[in-house]
């Protein structure tokens, strides 16, 4: 899964006839005294209906003789349960004990020990989000899809819902005429139902609960294969299933995922790992997920038209690579336990970016695993917070492992120790994992060994380790003694807070000039000889997770040679500025100053980095309100040169033949020119083109420009502009459009707008994402923030109620943007009871506490510094 991103639990506990306590409840991984052996699934899903049913056959080996089982189920309306042994049908109770879904089966005489079949007939609601089986309206069509992962599957048939248990499924669906229905499995036949259809679908290979899927509405499809390759010599059947609007953006996803497939079989060197492909759009996930043969993305993923830029063209090569190599790595092979999902969503995240580059090299997608590892460590700094690689003892700590540290630094992770094994050391060990396990599951030590086995290298495998198993990150201190350079290595800390002292073996690449060394520094103190001149780069290529601090001198020189560094290199170096920064030990004007030169650097992400630093400085209240008039005249004189250079006009495909490194880098500037600089010629040219397009030309406005331009227009036209554009949300079938149009309702919103935009939560039209995506926008406005706050405490359980894996810490961790301990302290006082009883989320109101905490001291700090510096920058 990506962005986002994961998590499952859970299990079966046989039991003493004796009635179970509710200390006795399961919460976690179980004794595994029964063995889930197949699954039989047959619903009826009527996505117009408020609820579905289904019939469910489970298959088990029981090991010891007993009356009741602990099992999985969650807000199921179990009609009928019953144990068939044999001959024999006994009937059973199946009841649920705990709210993230234990449920209880209990029969009135003993089951033997041996083989059973659990029997259900039940009904449950439709979910009105991305978690369990959900429905959503769409022009007049009613759909459903599921999304399982992370304890979701219960939600939607009694299961062992556990990572572990890995099973075959025969899933029929049954619904209306005319309706296209999917599933993992090829669909095997049909035949009537009454006046519906059941659609059958082949047995699928051992999956476990969290990779099943469903699909079924009116969709519309594109069906056709990708050719054989060296590793299958026939062709693989793939589809893209989409709702009826995006009927004519079919042909992006179509054409591409070939190629990636392609690429993807190379690597692993073996076939794909199921007999098909679906690629199906919802309009609802905020991110993907690889159901075995059936991923699920959001629409504006994977339904590309021929006018996408480039940020949608990177998104998709890297999402898609991201969810396909994980056919492999996590269906294939699949952890054994909840916790080893880092390494299943580690792993892809780096194939995500180095597949997506291969893909694509002009896209210049690779250079995007850097920056995701570096917003990171802005987690990773915090003294909450939790390893990689972590025990996970409970179902409410599942949902914690898909966040910044298992993609961002786990990815980064993977990426370094590959850089220094060598790529083809590094793929013979991911090949031999792939090896040892097909169709079964895995754990982390494993796939050490067989990285071990391939590079007979344990040194490397201490310093993943040391990596993954620790929290946190190193700052390395290049300093000199004589002609050698000395490195010292610490653990990093925001201003303000300690942390306890950690040692990590560090894969070390320095560049000085064009001498370039690499060692693995294992000590807090090591020499390194590198003769030569020019600038120190402590992270040569980007490729290492930790930061570095320099000398004054050293500094300045690296900082004057920034618009020439490599693209790696040149985020590792605004980073680390950055780091030092919100450490106390970097200065506000060399931070502006970097800012400044690095605006120059050729490639887009380098070019704009420091600029959102900055931007993230003003939005939360760093930068002092006397100082925004210096703030925004600064903004202009180092980005405004830039944009000037390329040339800036909104109309549509007037930039698509240009390179798209070179479309991205205008579209970031244009953003920070309009939202921060407040530059007027800017803003009037996209309040122009965004009134123009939304009074029907659609060429007067490149649908890359979409956030700023409506941003703008609902700046400047206040609440009307904004129930404008809210009404033209509800009637949008173009999801690019929906998207941006959704995120301006609320921009620049006054204590008025919030107010409206309450009251409009009543309406039946919006969705549920609709809504956390409007209540958001509204704490990043600073007019708005104390009206949202107010109606977050009076709202939390609604919100939290049948929140997914996507959204429970999202909404846990809304108020954010404050920067203050003693806002802190309220919102904890507040809310924390609410965040747990929701049982998911925890861990991310705990870091956004810490993290208020953390900005409200660099504000008392350096707010009066950064004021003086704005004010005094050329």
């Amino acid at each position: 899964m990506r962005f986002l991103r994961k998590a499952l639990l859970a299990a079966c506990l046989l039991l003493t006839p004796a009635a179970a306590h509710a200390a006795d409840i399961p919460q976690g991984l179980l004794p595994d005294m029964a063995t889930p052996l197949a699954y039989r699934l047959d619903l009826t899903v009527l996505p117009d209906r408020a609820r579905f049913s289904g019939h469910a056959e489970i298959d088990i080996d029981l090991k010891a003789a007993t009356t009741s089982l602990y099992m999985h189920g969650r807000d199921l309306n179990v009609t009928r349960a019953a144990v068939r042994i044999g001959n024999r049908t006994l009937p059973a109770s199946f009841r649920q004990v705990d709210p993230l879904g234990v449920a209880r089966l209990d029969v009135a005489s003993t089951l033997p020990k041996g083989r059973a079949t659990l029997i259900f007939d039940y009904d449950a609601p439709f979910g009105n989000g991305p978690a369990g089986l959900y429905h959503i309206k769409v022009g007049g069509d009613w759909y459903a899809w599921t999304q399982f992962e992370s304890i979701d599957a219960r939600a939607a048939y009694p299961s062992f819902d556990q990572p572990g248990y890995k099973t075959p499924f025969t899933v029929s669906l049954t619904t209306k005429p005319g309706y296209v229905a999917v599933s993992n499995a090829p669909e095997s036949g049909e035949a009537a139902a009454g006046d519906l259809v059941r659609h059958r679908f082949e047995t699928t290979k051992p999956l476990p609960t969290y990779l099943v899927a469903f699909a079924v509405g009116p969709f519309v499809t594109r069906s056709g294969a990708v050719p054989p390759s060296p590793q299958r010599p026939y062709p693989l059947p793939l589809r893209v299933i989409a709702t009826k609007p995006n009927a004519g953006r079919l042909d992006y996803v179509m054409n591409e995922t070939p190629s990636i497939v392609a690429h993807l079989e190379a690597y692993f060197d073996r076939p794909f790992p199921f007999p098909k492909l679906d690629q199906i759009a919802s309009p609802v996930m905020p991110g993907a997920m690889e159901n075995a043969g059936a991923d699920t993305y959001e629409d504006n993923l994977i339904l590309l038209d021929p006018g996408a830029d480039t940020h949608q063209r990177q998104n998709f090569g890297m999402v898609v690579s991201h969810e396909l190599s994980h056919q492999w790595f996590g269906d294939y092979v699949t952890p054994a336990w909840w916790d080893d999902i880092w390494l299943n969503e580690s792993f892809a995240n780096w194939m995500g970016y180095r597949i997506g580059n291969a893909w694509r090299p002009e896209l210049n997608i690779g250079v995007g695993a850097i920056g995701e590892a570096f917003d990171a460590m802005d987690v990773d700094a915090l003294k909450v917070g939790r390893p990689v690689h972590q025990p996970i003892a409970s179902n409410g700590q599942i949902d914690a492992a898909f966040d910044r540290i298992t993609y961002g630094k786990g990815g980064q992770v993977v990426a370094m120790i590959a850089a220094y094994l060598g790529d083809a050391t590094f793929r013979d060990g991911v090949r031999l994992h792939m090896a040892r396990h097909p169709y079964g599951t895995a754990d982390t030590e494993q796939f050490f060994g067989a990285l071990a086995d391939a590079a007979n290298e344990p040194r490397v495998l201490d310093a993943m380790k040391s990596f993954v198993d620790q929290q946190g990150f190193p700052t390395v201190a290049i300093s000199h003694d004589g002609d050698k350079l000395v490195a010292t290595q610490s653990r990093y800390a925001r201003l303000g807070t300690r942390l306890a002292p950690q040692i990590w073996t560090i894969p070390l690449c320095v560049r000085r000039g064009q001498t370039r060394a690499c060692t693995l520094m294992d000590r807090p103190r090591q020499t390194l000889d590198l003769p030569g001149s020019g600038p120190i780069m402590p992270n040569a290529g980007g490729a290492g997770y930790y930061r570095f601090t320099l000398t004054p001198q050293d500094w300045e020189t690296l900082i004057q040679a920034g618009a020439g560094l490599p693209a790696g290199e040149g985020l590792a170096a605004a980073d680390s500025l950055w780091g030092q920064f919100e450490a106390g030990g970097g200065s506000a004007a060399r931070l502006i100053e970097a800012a400044r030169v690095f605006a120059a650097n050729p490639d887009s992400n380098v070019a704009v980095r420091l600029g959102g630093n900055l931007a993230d400085l003003r939005r939360r209240g760093v930068i002092p309100d006397a100082a925004q008039s210096d703030y925004q005249r600064v903004m202009e004189e180092i980005y405004q040169p830039r944009l000037a250079a390329l040339g800036f006009d909104p109309r549509a495909g007037l930039y698509l033949s240009e390179a798209p490194d070179r479309q991205r880098l205008r579209q970031e500037l244009v953003g920070l020119l309009a939202a921060e600089a407040r530059d007027s010629a800017v803003r009037h040219r996209l309040n122009a083109a965004a009134t123009a397009y939304l009074n029907g030309d659609a060429g007067a406005l490149d649908q890359a420009f979409f956030g700023p331009a409506f941003a703008v227009y609902v700046a400047e036209g206040g609440l009307p502009a904004a129930q404008d554009m809210y009404a033209r949300v509800l009637h949008a079938g173009d999801a690019v459009f929906r998207a941006a149009a959704l995120k301006a309702v609320t921009a620049d919103a006054t204590p008025q707008t919030a107010r409206w935009v309450f009251a409009s939560f009543d309406d039946g039209r919006l969705r549920a994402s609709d809504r956390l995506a409007l209540i958001g926008g509204l704490f990043r406005a600073p007019a708005a923030r104390g009206l949202a706050y107010d109606w977050l405490k009076a709202h939390f359980g609604e919100l939290t109620a049948g929140a997914g894996i996507f959204d429970a810490g999202r909404v846990a961790s809304l108020p954010s943007d404050d920067c203050s301990a003693a806002r802190a302290d309220e919102i904890d006082a507040v809310m924390r009871a609410g965040v747990e009883a929701a049982g998911r989320g925890a861990l991310s109101f705990d870091r956004m506490l810490e993290d208020m905490r953390d900005c409200g001291a660099l504000r008392d700090a350096e707010g009066a510094h950064l004021a003086a510096a704005l004010k005094d920058a050329p």
